[in-house]
């Protein structure tokens, strides 16, 4: 029998290629989805169908209300910015503490689920400055599941997997072309239109479009 394992699905990008990576790796995966309240909601039917289309086992969707702490301009009434100059200041696109939710609520599934594996397409080198994408953080919160869980502590050990966070946009976009990843599939963007279709000048949309043109491959992005 395969290993099981976790894998929050966005809808992205770089959550696809994380799972792809983990199914190459012959992880039998169970992808997890988190309705945290985002403005966005097309992403989520992006990852039923990315999901469904890589042969997850299983596909969850937790549903949670993170527009009550608001704070970013992905979940509170605030605009997301637009072809702004990136820097290393942390952009109003930064949800608090999502990314230690959703860690949280993979853990919980996996240990539920006899998971020990977690795989999250958080990116160090080619992303937004978020501080929950850091290796510090990804190693803190591995500490964190062993202490905190009866798996853990009876020594069925949690890995979290980060296979795409030393890699710039062009090489994850690379990879996942080398593991068949349907990008057309995906959506990264902050803010897509009523029709779903990307807006071309947030953050997101930015770094995939450059990342598409530095990997020499085409982009399947349908932007407004």
């Amino acid at each position: 029998m395969k290993n099981k394992a976790v894998v929050l699905l966005s809808g992205g990008l770089d959550s696809a290629t994380a799972l792809a990576f983990a199914k190459s790796k012959n992880f039998d995966c169970c992808a997890l989805t988190i309705d945290y309240g985002q403005r966005n909601k097309i992403e989520i039917s992006h990852a039923k169908i990315i999901a469904e289309k890589m042969n997850a086992f299983r596909h969850k969707v937790i549903s949670i209300d993170m527009r009550q702490i608001g704070g970013s301009a992905l979940t509170d009434d605030i605009p997301v910015p637009k072809e702004r100059e990136m820097d290393d200041s942390i952009p109003i696109t930064y949800v608090p503490a999502r990314n230690t939710i959703m860690l949280s609520l993979a853990l919980g599934l996996a240990e539920v689920i006899g998971a020990h594996d977690i795989f999250i397409g958080v990116n160090a080198v080619d992303y937004s400055g978020y501080p929950d994408c850091r290796p510090e953080f990804i190693a803190a919160f591995e500490k964190t599941a062993n202490l905190a869980t009866r798996a853990g502590i009876e020594g069925s050990k949690f890995t979290i997997h980060t296979p795409l966070i030393n890699l710039s946009k062009s090489e994850i976009i690379k990879l996942g072309t080398e593991l068949d990843v349907d990008y057309s599939l995906t959506l990264s963007c902050y803010d897509p239109d009523e029709y779903g279709r990307a807006c071309g000048k947030c953050d997101t949309c930015i770094l995939r479009r450059q990342g598409f043109e530095q990997a020499g491959i085409p982009d399947p992005t349908e932007y407004a």
